[in-house]
């Protein structure tokens, strides 16, 4: 199968190079680790803007350089560095006695960029509000696919009060964050033909 529509950056980078990629791949990581920091401290699961780094992320990058990107997050988060929710790092959570809660929505993340970034290179959904709508959605179901089973396999929580507590507070806020993606996106494409 080939992916025929470039992406945002391989639009304003035409060039082919390991330095252009690297640096892309560096730059996607930063850009979730700087919205990870606007967080609302719910438990067992924060509130943040990661979600809509990571969906960007996909569509501009493509998911090659996606996935690279937030694999290259999610190491450095466990590596000890503060790129995680409000400057926090590791996987263990804060008092040391297991995986930190939110664990299986970190590692849905490259998978999440590199869906969305398939679409946008597949069929070129990032031009559109409709479109970019439909890729932010199967990235966000994909973060909640893998994000929820772990989060109730970690807390023992099943059924109601599993959604309640990893999926029902966050609607609201990834339907706003899918909705200004949905803006953004077609926008900056529009900016760039210009």
């Amino acid at each position: 199968m080939t992916l025929t529509h470039p992406t945002l950056a391989r639009q304003l980078a035409p060039t082919p190079s390991l330095l252009r990629d690297v640096l892309l791949v560096v730059g996607g990581a930063a850009f979730v680790a700087v919205l990870a920091q606007a967080e609302v401290p719910l438990k067992p699961v924060p509130l943040t803007l990661q979600t809509l780094g990571v969906l960007l992320v996909g569509a501009a990058l493509g998911w090659k350089r996606a996935l690279a990107a937030l694999a290259v997050y999610v190491a450095a988060g466990a590596a000890g560095l503060p790129v995680l929710a409000g400057g926090s790092a590791g996987l263990m959570n804060a008092a040391g006695t297991g995986m930190r809660a939110s664990i299986g929505y970190l590692f849905s993340y490259p998978l999440a960029a590199a869906l969305v970034g398939f679409l946008v290179e597949r069929y070129a959904l990032d031009r559109k509000f409709l479109g970019t709508c439909l890729a932010m959605l199967a990235g966000s179901a994909l973060i909640y696919a893998v994000g929820l089973p772990v989060l109730g396999a970690l807390t023992g929580l099943k059924g109601g009060a599993l959604l309640t507590a990893g999926l029902t507070p966050f609607i609201i806020g990834d339907t706003i964050k899918l909705l200004l993606a949905a803006l953004l996106l077609p926008t900056a494409w529009k900016f760039i033909r210009k």
